[in-house]
């Protein structure tokens, strides 16, 4: 696929350690500075917030300015952050406040980076490759960022409180480094200069009159919803349902990652073999029966083998949904119309989350994942027909 690939996937893999890293990290650096669960929760929000609060400028600023000069910049800046907040910690003049705005800033020039991020591939590799390219990179999202990093991140903040910091900012720099090596041209705009509002409007105008991706879109956020309210309580759910300890949780959360490990060293030969509308439809109904499982199960070795499957699922569904966009928004609007795609995944979730409490608050723990598999039939019932049409989305 071509060097300039080469040079952004080991990029995203370098600073995907560095996210890996920060995931562990993170809380226990909150963790050390204070014990108050208002302020620990409050930490993990601050890292979302900026999805919500600048996704949609990002996109905007994706489709305006030179993309490889902005995953640059913003990565530098990420790094320069995090190099304060080591300075902090060394000279022992940290605190709880400053370390919840170095999160919120570090997690603010991610939204730019990521969002940019996601528009480059388009431009250096062909459509017919963009499947397996996605399927590289979501392997070392998953293998790297969830499975790797947070027991390296704990380790090295075992070291020293600061070390892990320094580790992330030097790859997050070096994965900068690497992305000047890609060769790519600005999108041609031509000389039209528009609000940021205006873009924005723009920008969901072509995702709303695009049925393929609309519905697409729509689908995302309806089952992030339900996966929110499950994911919000399966700590919970572990210890009272499945008597699982510390560790069974971890467990139970590695074989989901490493089902999603498969799922993208394969995704090849399901693209080809199934291709991409069968993918969305067998994946949509493991979901819904991982979560009927969930709600019926309290062996754990049941549980983990189907959060294994689920795993397979979440990276191949989430593989073919990027290439299906990807393959059919114009360059131009890719940075607008992935933000409105993005922010739509994570408002979702925290609203899923929210609801997921309230729902296990009031029917128990498996309460959650009742209403997630009764939604969750619901709306693949009520898309079943249209995947079709999701899938070939690029000759619409």
């Amino acid at each position: 696929m071509g060097a300039s690939f080469r040079w952004l996937l080991v990029s995203s893999w370098v600073t995907n350690v560095a996210d890996g890293i920060a995931l562990a990290a993170g809380p226990l650096l909150v963790a050390s500075q204070t014990r108050d669960p208002f302020l620990i929760a409050l930490a993990t929000l601050l890292q979302r917030l900026p999805w919500l609060v600048f996704g949609l400028q990002a996109g905007v600023v994706a489709d305006r300015l030179d993309r490889r000069l902005l995953i640059v910049v913003g990565n530098l800046i990420r790094a320069g952050l995090l190099a304060v907040l080591v300075v902090t910690i060394v000279t022992d003049t940290v605190n709880v406040a400053v370390v919840l705005v170095a999160l919120f800033l570090v997690g603010t020039a991610e939204v730019v980076v990521d969002t940019t991020g996601s528009t480059v591939l388009p431009m250096i590799v062909e459509p017919r490759d963009l499947g397996l390219a996605n399927a590289r990179l979501m392997f070392g999202n998953i293998t790297i960022n969830r499975l790797a990093g947070p027991p390296l991140g704990a380790f090295l903040f075992a070291v020293g409180l600061a070390v892990p910091f320094v580790a992330q900012a030097v790859l997050i720099a070096f994965g900068a480094l690497l992305v000047t090596r890609i060769a790519i041209e600005p999108p041609d705009r031509g000389e039209r200069v528009a609000s940021v509002r205006s873009e924005i409007a723009e920008g969901v105008r072509w995702l709303w009159r695009h049925p393929a991706i609309r519905t697409l879109t729509i689908t995302v956020v309806a089952f992030n919803i339900t996966f929110g309210a499950v994911l919000s309580i399966l700590v919970l759910y572990s210890i009272e349902r499945l008597g699982l300890g510390d560790v069974g949780f971890g467990l139970l959360i590695a074989c989901g990652a490493a089902g999603g490990t498969f799922g993208a060293l394969v995704y090849g030969r399901l693209e080809e073999s199934l291709g991409m509308a069968n993918i969305m439809r067998i994946g949509l109904i493991i979901e819904t029966l991982t979560h009927l499982v969930f709600a019926l199960t309290t062996t754990p070795v049941i549980a983990m083998s189907v959060f294994f499957v689920f795993g397979i699922h979440e990276s191949a569904w989430g593989t073919t949904s990027v290439t299906i966009r990807q393959r059919a928004v114009p360059t131009e609007f890719q940075g607008r119309v992935g933000s409105v795609y993005f922010v739509g995944v994570f408002g979702t979730l925290v609203a899923g989350s929210a609801l997921g409490g309230v729902i296990a608050s009031v029917w128990g723990v498996t309460g959650p994942f009742w209403f997630a598999f009764v939604g969750s039939a619901l709306i693949l019932a009520a898309i079943w027909r249209q995947l079709a049409s999701i899938a070939a989305a690029d000759q619409a």
